[in-house]
């Protein structure tokens, strides 16, 4: 069975996320649908239809008569964000050791930490973050609360944003690493109490280097 092709309105959005986290759109800039349609080499309708998907992500906003402006994110902003996020996903993490899951359905938790592992030892920070995003996402879903889920996906891309700049500025994140099996231990052995308490430190932890590293460059322009 092969792949269904992807509408024209989601490869919008695929592009269009991509080129802001790039920073090909730069945060602050502003940009008229047409101009971005012709970029894109798109018609304006599924612009459109990407557009207003990106600004309920808070990736841009639309202004009327003034088209989109790709939005800036303070340190303050981040600092929120992750504030809920520590949260829900701490949450989530209680809420999977409280299932009882098997090993065959952590499975995934434990690939995405062995790819963390592979790719500090070769200091592949991409591969890091994206195998990084992989646990994450995965430890939501493990909780079973779609709602979370869905406020988690809507905040995520926001953290990538300011993780792509900064990614290259932090030391290699062993530490993380370390955190993340702490995390999966936990679920692993029905600690929730453990499992919610090493992923809110580990949250905590993140969104402290974070931060900084927002303030201290200066990094409005995410």
């Amino acid at each position: 069975m092969t792949d269904r092709p992807l509408s024209s309105s989601q490869r919008a959005i695929n592009e269009l996320r991509a080129k802001i986290f790039s920073g090909e759109l730069a945060a602050g800039s502003d940009h008229l649908e047409s101009e971005l349609a012709d970029l894109l080499a798109m018609s304006r309708t599924p612009v459109r239809e990407a557009v207003l998907t990106l600004e309920s992500q808070g990736l841009l906003e639309m202004r009327p008569r003034k088209g989109v402006r790709i939005l800036p994110l303070s340190p303050e902003d981040m600092g929120e964000i992750y504030d809920v996020l520590t949260e829900l996903e701490s949450h989530a993490a209680e809420r999977a050791a409280l299932v009882g899951y098997d090993a065959g359905s952590l499975s995934m938790l434990v690939k995405a930490i062995d790819d963390m592992d592979t790719a500090i030892a070769v200091s592949d920070l991409d591969a890091w973050a994206e195998a990084d995003d992989r646990f994450h996402t995965e430890l939501v879903r493990l909780g079973g609360n779609s709602r979370v889920v869905s406020i988690v996906n809507m905040m995520s891309d926001q953290v990538r944003r300011a993780r792509t700049t900064t990614l290259f500025m932090r030391p290699l994140p062993t530490k993380s690493n370390q955190d993340h099996r702490d995390v999966y231990q936990a679920i692993r052995d029905g600690d929730a109490k453990a499992a919610r308490k090493s992923h809110r430190l580990h949250r905590q932890h993140a969104k402290a280097i974070l931060v900084d590293l927002l303030a201290k460059h200066r990094l409005r322009f995410l």
